[in-house]
């Protein structure tokens, strides 16, 4: 069963891969001066592999209740906590990258300063520097995962590990909607008012409630592997015992 686990995480990590361009050149096309060899070029940042690293890494992570549900064994409450951890995290990021999308095309580019407010201690919240945007944002996005893993916990403190699953898998994929309905009117707002940085919070904002949506289908996706897998296994047992 675990190779259809792995199959299923490599499934979810090319169509990730093979998504990258395609996706950046619809959300940016119109500008004359933006190619596909620049939209490709995206393979060659670090930022873009940490991304794709962890999007990957929390599909296996979701991956692994669906495993021991397949297998049939028991599977004790704290194990449930990887899936709510991972949900969570996901979740937060849905969150966050909506409230950028909206922030963008609300107040454009001074939008993202917004964050440095929520710092504790900074010197100078109206005039952020870069370094001080991205510790914003990171706290900010902790404080939203802490949120949602006691949310998701309150939720799922009486589920069954099938129940879990589905409550998972159906609360990241309504997220991932939602915060595509939100973060697609935002990216035409700003393109149309041809503003310099927001096209790229509002990008962030698609690219995350895409990617997540796809993530959703994986465990869906290793239930058919699992379940063909389960079909064919004793036809070749009964092949087995003739051949003897």
């Amino acid at each position: 069963m675990k190779r259809w686990a792995f199959l299923t995480v490599g499934l979810y990590a090319l169509a990730l891969l093979l998504l990258t361009v395609p996706v950046i050149l619809i959300a940016f096309v119109g500008k004359t001066s933006f190619t596909a060899k620049q939209a490709a070029e995206i393979y060659l940042q670090w930022g873009y592999w940490l991304w794709l690293a962890i999007l990957v890494a929390g599909q296996a992570f979701l991956l692994l209740l669906p495993l021991k549900i397949s297998q049939r064994r028991f599977i004790p409450r704290r194990a449930l906590k990887i899936p709510c951890i991972v949900t969570a995290f996901l979740l937060a990021n849905l969150f966050f990258a909506g409230i950028i999308s909206i922030l963008c095309a609300t107040f454009k580019e001074e939008g993202v300063n917004f964050f440095s407010y929520l710092v504790p201690f900074n010197p100078s919240p109206d005039n952020p520097k870069g370094l001080e945007i991205v510790v914003a944002a990171v706290v900010t996005l902790l404080a939203f995962w802490v949120i949602w893993t006691i949310i998701f916990r309150h939720f799922a403190d009486a589920d069954d590990p099938d129940t879990l699953l589905k409550r998972s898998t159906r609360w990241l994929l309504r997220g991932s909607i939602l915060e595509l309905l939100i973060a697609v009117p935002s990216h035409v707002i700003v393109r149309r008012r041809d503003d310099c940085c927001a096209p790229a919070g509002t990008f962030w904002g698609i690219a995350t409630g895409i990617s997540v949506m796809l993530l959703c289908f994986g465990p869906g996706v290793y239930f058919l592997f699992a379940e063909r897998f389960r079909r064919l296994k004793p036809k070749e047992n009964f092949i087995d015992e003739s051949k003897n």
